[in-house]
């Protein structure tokens, strides 16, 4: 099967692997139909994240089913499936709690690579949402952006208590950040602020429902939102970049006992504990349980309730994934949709 593999820092390669296969009872195989690069995948194409050896890449996948093993029972060959980034039996104490992503048997799809033609999903049953029929194809990108960014930017607005009445703001205009204004709305929040220097990323953000835009960063975009709030700041902030610079942007644009929904996956984030003990604000996070959201969000999607796929802005074919990276890296596509 063709798959994409990264070598080194900008060195992305699609190439020949050997076919997914059933290794566990629990094991589906599904025959990728889109895949698509993830933010988190730049952290090892920038350097920052080192790389043991060749890794097949992508955590992000829909599919059709083609081989169950023994033990699956939730779905079955031929079902068209969503799956989360992570997989999770969806039983244990921590699933049936909410946080699929933290399951004590949890697999990191990153590690099976499902930016190819053919991905094993791990613990099937708990991991793969089947969609009500075969989607039509304008349906495709939304679907995928289910996977992943939508999943997580709907956590993140959920853990920033986006709702009725309530003002968050999203740091960062990535897929997640845009996501997460997209959820904000659909929870039903007033005020919704975004961060953004980018006009297409300004103008998606505010028809996704963004009512406000800033442009500043760090503590003067922080200043803005107290300001924009009458002092107060926001109930809650998003936290999709996960820099420490972003990290405090997020915790000083929030009210004293304001929530900060944190899913940028941290890197060099450090927080003075003292200077946090008196913000008041609340922190909760982490890796999205996307398999919480799934049936809901593939209902929306369904219905055309929701169209998260307009955050993808580029489309190429899997054998032209490295374009795809460095695009992204360069800051020409916000996301990036590989067909097979």
């Amino acid at each position: 099967m063709r798959g994409v593999v990264m070598y080194a820092p900008g060195d992305v390669r699609v190439e020949e692997r050997e076919d997914a296969k059933i290794i566990e009872p629990t094991d589906a195989v599904i025959r990728v139909t889109a895949a698509c690069i993830c933010g988190s995948d730049l952290w090892p194409y920038r350097g920052i994240e080192k790389l043991k050896g060749p890794t097949p890449m992508g955590h992000e996948y829909i599919g059709v089913v083609e081989q169950v093993g023994d033990a699956v029972r939730n779905v079955k060959v031929g079902d068209f499936v969503v799956g989360s980034f992570v997989a999770s039996d969806n039983t244990c104490e921590i699933c049936l709690a909410g946080y699929q992503s933290r399951c004590i048997h949890n697999v990191m799809m990153g590690s099976v690579g499902t930016q190819a033609e053919l991905a094993r999903i791990p613990l099937a049953d708990g991991t793969l949402v089947p969609t009500p029929g075969e989607p039509d194809q304008d349906l495709v990108p939304s679907l995928l952006a289910a996977s992943d960014v939508l999943g997580t930017g709907w956590f993140a607005a959920v853990a920033a208590e986006a709702g009725p009445g309530k003002t968050i703001a999203v740091v960062g205009d990535g897929a997640v950040g845009l996501s997460a204004v997209l959820a904000a709305k659909q929870l039903g929040a007033e005020r919704i602020i975004v961060f953004s220097r980018h006009p297409e990323r300004q103008a998606l953000a505010r028809e996704f429902g963004a009512t406000d835009v800033i442009e500043e960063r760090g503590d003067a975009g922080a200043a803005k939102v107290k300001e924009l709030t009458g002092g107060y700041g926001a109930h809650g902030v998003v936290e999709a970049v996960g820099t420490e610079e972003s990290m405090w942007q997020a915790i000083r644009s929030a009210r004293a006992g304001g929530y900060v929904g944190y899913v940028g996956v941290t890197h060099g984030v450090q927080l003075d504990g003292l200077k946090l003990f008196f913000t008041g604000v609340h922190l909760h996070g982490g890796p999205a349980p996307v398999r919480r959201f799934l049936p809901e969000l593939i209902q929306l999607i369904w219905d055309r309730a929701i169209d998260p796929g307009k955050v993808f802005d580029l489309t190429l074919p899997l054998d032209e994934a490295a374009e795809g990276y460095q695009a992204m890296d360069e800051r020409r596509a916000t996301k990036v949709l590989l067909t097979l």
